[in-house]
């Protein structure tokens, strides 16, 4: 089984607007169209059993329409192969409450992006929302490390999640990124092999530049393959998770890539979906 712990869709009234806002704001061209079509014709061409979908609430009034689609998306996953997780804001005073009703309804996990929320990952407000979620059960996903569209954002570096792993200890807590994006030296130094998953999103997938957007070969830079493997071995392949980021990276590519990689045919289909079949407790 193949499953890519991480991508994204909108609602397809807004799918096409939304990725042209945000390739101008990342200046990065996607590779589908943002829908669930779109991704479920990409999972097809790349041989991709289920992909989970990550919303980001980034007002705390968007909770309640995230999860709702949410639990409506997973009512058809075994047709249709799409798993969604839910969606909290920081500022979601009922965070018990939302976390509960996610838990009740059979949603895996929540999705939490410290860039996109303006909110330190150690803010007391993201512990007691991931130490509630751990209580419910959920798996709690989180971007880490800089964001693309958002030059020097750092809520969410090592320093950041150390802090979150010596405070509430996580059971289910999932780094993107490989653990923090273009923190990678950081990452290898002190989060490989701490009690936490890694996602392979937006890693060693190359960069491609949106229309009429020039961009260096430094700011096209992705973790090295020798990086990428070195942590992987680090940390333990039992506990990194295949992610694209679609529509940001190709999922045909992303599993090419991987799969050229030194690790071993075990290894792969840990982190092609063994991992996260586990991890989700999927039959």
């Amino acid at each position: 089984m193949r499953i890519d712990f991480h991508t994204h869709t909108f609602p397809e009234a807004i799918a096409a607007r939304t990725i042209t806002k945000l390739e101008k704001s990342a200046r990065t061209a996607s590779y589908a169209n943002g829908t669930a079509d779109g991704l479920r014709a990409s999972m097809e061409r790349a041989g991709i059993d289920f992909s989970v979908i990550l919303p980001v609430a980034t007002r705390p009034g968007q909770a309640e329409t995230i999860n709702r689609v949410a639990i409506e998306t997973n009512d058809h996953h075994r047709e249709t192969g799409l798993i969604s997780f839910g969606g909290i804001h920081p500022d979601n005073t009922d965070y018990r409450q939302i976390l509960r009703s996610l838990a009740k309804n059979g949603i895996w996990g929540i999705k939490l992006h410290p860039v996109y929320q303006q909110t330190d990952f150690d803010d007391i407000r993201y512990m007691r929302i991931i130490d509630c979620a751990c209580e419910n059960g959920l798996v709690v996903v989180t971007h880490a490390g800089y964001d693309i569209s958002f030059p020097g954002g750092s809520q969410a570096v090592p320093e950041h999640i150390l802090a979150v792993l010596d405070t509430v200890k996580p059971d289910k807590l999932v780094l993107a990124h490989m653990g923090g994006w273009r923190c990678w030296d950081e990452v290898e130094q002190h989060l490989a092999g701490a009690p936490v998953w890694l996602d392979t999103s937006f890693t060693v997938t190359p960069i491609r530049p949106a229309a009429d957007t020039c961009r260096t070969p430094e700011e096209c830079r992705t973790l090295s393959p020798e990086q990428f493997c070195r942590t992987i071995r680090r940390h333990g392949a039992d506990r990194v998770l295949f992610g694209s980021d679609s529509p940001w990276s190709d999922q045909k590519e992303a599993i090419e890539l991987l799969m050229e990689s030194e690790f071993t045919p075990e290894e792969n289909a840990a982190i092609l979906g063994d991992n996260a079949k586990k991890l989700l407790d999927l039959p």
